[in-house]
């Protein structure tokens, strides 16, 4: 069982770097079926998650933006019909950092 949705997330910017993929794709191991992903060769974790109708897939939205506001770190949605797809990445570093994986896996605990 994955301990990254308890850790808190690190909000010191000044410290803050990109993870190197060989640590992103270690730590995606303790999560289902997320998988890392290049937009405009920007490094990303991306998954789908399936519903029944737009309505529950509207929900589950709805509620992925409630945690990324408390959180005050937000990820890309694509909401359609029975489904929803959920990229996580520091747009302010240009890849993956460590909180993106803890918001991945506070993303699987919406469901």
């Amino acid at each position: 069982m994955s301990t990254l949705p308890h850790e808190s997330l690190n909000t010191s910017d000044a410290a803050a770097t990109a993870m190197d993929e060989d640590a992103i794709e270690e730590l995606l191991e303790e999560l289902q079926e997320w998988t890392l992903k290049h937009v405009d060769g920007v490094p990303r974790v991306e998954k789908r998650y399936h519903f029944n109708n737009f309505v529950q897939a509207l929900a589950f939205t709805n509620k992925v933006g409630e945690l990324a506001e408390k959180a005050g770190h937000h990820p890309a949605l694509l909401t359609e019909w029975g489904k929803v797809t959920v990229s996580w990445w520091s747009h302010s570093l240009g890849g993956v950092h460590r909180n993106d994986l803890i918001m991945a896996a506070r993303t699987d605990q919406l469901v």
